[in-house]
């Protein structure tokens, strides 16, 4: 991902800009777990195997700016939130990206094979995943607009709004999950025990990614309550 300006000339302006573009880069990465899953389900390990490159790439990009982040940020901050705030947004961001790479990584190690009569319902249980870090990169994109209105006014209830649908959106994750425990349960038999455990571990993994994508709106709230 090519960024238009260095990090210390953002910095220079605000922090916000650089954990923005670290929120996306954030996304990017978890948004080819699509492609990733879809490479796999058609058993084309070496798509899954290039995709997963990629996936590294933008972890190790987002690893980058957020040492970055951290190195050039003001120690103080003329603006209303701390930079323990801004940090902590930071570390849920990062989160995201390690998630993917961790449950990728796994998949492709072992080659994992998802059993056909789960596969739609485990693609569309992804897509709902990515889903939920698209509407967290929404909400944090509103951080700028959110200090030029200086936490008042119809962009805060604009930003409560763009929160609530995350949380809506994470619990529609939660649902999917919940049944795609349940099918996969109903087939443990059929399964070696070893695969039902780490099959067990990707779906809680891609859950995972949710409800960190949802705690970076959850951190956005309390700046609002500030």
């Amino acid at each position: 991902m090519v960024f238009s300006n260095s990090i210390s000339n953002l910095f220079g302006k605000s922090p916000i800009r650089p954990l923005q573009e670290h929120m996306a880069l954030v996304v990017e990465c978890a948004s080819k777990l699509e492609s990733f899953f879809e490479a796999v389900l058609a058993d084309d390990w070496q798509s899954a195997s290039d995709i997963f490159d990629k996936i590294a790439d933008d972890e190790n990009g987002a690893d980058e700016l957020k040492k970055q982040f951290r190195l050039n940020m003001p120690k103080s901050l003329f603006m209303p939130m701390s930079r323990g705030d801004l940090l902590g947004i930071l570390a849920q961001q990062d989160n995201i990206a390690n998630a993917t790479k961790d449950v990728c990584g796994l998949v492709l190690g072992r080659e994992m094979a998802i059993p056909s009569v789960l596969q739609s319902d485990f693609i569309a249980y992804v897509k709902s995943a990515i889903e939920t870090c698209e509407k967290a990169r929404k909400a944090i994109e509103e951080l700028d607009e959110l200090l030029e209105t200086g936490f008042t006014g119809q962009e805060v209830k604009f930003v409560k709004k763009l929160i609530r649908d995350l949380d809506t959106q994470e619990q529609k994750v939660d649902k999917r999950e919940r049944k795609l425990r349940h099918r996969l349960f109903k087939i443990e038999a059929e399964i070696p025990p070893v695969h039902v455990m780490f099959l067990y571990n990707i779906i809680d993994n891609i859950g995972g990614i949710a409800d960190t994508a949802e705690q970076v709106g959850n951190q956005l709230e309390l700046l609002l309550a500030k």
